[in-house]
């Protein structure tokens, strides 16, 4: 492509969900700022606000990494030149790729180089792939690359869909590893069970607040919690609390170290460092009580993540 017939408004673009902003999605970032710089244009990146499938099927729920705004910070962050949040609407599902490469990246947003992911694939039934892709971008005078494969040496496998196996099984530092950041998550504390102030460990219960965000593996965890712009450090149990109540109903309990202030109604961040243990049944109370100074001790040595 002549460099000088470039106009400062035609942009190399790559599409995505780009849930949990990963080791993968930060490669393919990268390559489209070198595409991008190396061609005289632009970069952008488009994602979507719904996750298209619940579109396509009003019954899937997604087990979101990233919520919109957590999404739309990270992407913000890459020095990109322009990012795009479309609604991913009924209409948008029925376009074929030459569709949508022709009305949506060529025609609304200038797009003249296309930048696919190495397993991406778009369009109505995403039927086509990279090939087809390629013949539609020639028709237009885009260009249309593919990136290649990206795995590291510890992991040879890296995905939305991988990571979120691994916070399932509550393996937080591959997660973290992965994410190249600490998982996280948003919630509103709640009426609760106020039992563990009985034993010596009061709780705050939550309430997601983004309730597509998915939950690590029933367990317990040593968390960061962030309120008011301070931050501690604290256990997080989330599972049927079998000892005292043993409910077919998951709970989110956290019990923050060195903190008294009433945050009933407050929203807080929790940030998750590790797995402790996993969840059990205790045989008393008191054997519970010992646990929790055990988890309590060890939390506290842990270093903070900021």
């Amino acid at each position: 492509m002549n460099l000088a017939s470039t106009l400062n408004n035609n942009y190399a673009v790559t599409v995505g969900f780009f849930d949990g902003i990963h080791l993968g999605h930060r490669y393919l970032i990268e390559e489209l700022k070198k595409a991008a710089r190396a061609r005289g244009l632009k970069s952008m990146i488009i994602t979507f606000k719904e996750h298209p499938l619940r579109v396509i099927d009003a019954t899937f729920k997604p087990e979101l990494l990233t919520s919109n705004s957590e999404k739309l910070e990270q992407l913000q962050s890459f020095g990109i030149d322009k990012v795009i949040e479309l609604d991913f609407t009924k209409e948008m599902a029925n376009l074929t790729a030459g569709k949508f490469i022709k009305q949506v990246l060529y025609e609304q947003f200038d797009v003249r180089l296309l930048l696919v992911g190495h397993d991406h694939r778009f369009g109505k039934d995403r039927k086509e792939g990279f090939v087809e892709y390629q013949k539609y971008g020639q028709q237009l005078g885009m260009d249309v690359i593919q990136a290649s494969r990206f795995s590291t040496e510890e992991f040879k496998q890296i995905s939305s869909s991988t990571i979120r196996k691994a916070l399932k099984a509550g393996k937080i530092k591959k997660v973290n590893a992965l994410l190249t950041h600490p998982y996280s998550f948003e919630g509103y504390v709640v009426d609760g069970f106020k039992v563990g102030r009985k034993i010596g460990f009061p709780t705050a219960n939550l309430r997601l607040v983004e309730p597509d965000k998915i939950l690590p593996g029933i367990g317990v965890y040593a968390v960061e919690i962030e309120w008011e712009q301070a931050i501690y450090k604290g256990m997080m149990n989330i599972g049927r609390r079998p000892t005292i109540d043993n409910s077919d109903t998951i709970s989110i309990e956290v019990h923050i170290i060195n903190f008294d202030s009433d945050i009933y109604n407050q929203q807080l961040k929790v940030t998750f460092i590790d797995k402790i243990r996993d969840e059990k049944k205790f045989n008393s109370v008191e054997e519970l009580i010992e646990q929790l100074k055990i988890d309590k001790e060890y939390v506290s040595t842990l270093p903070t993540s900021k």
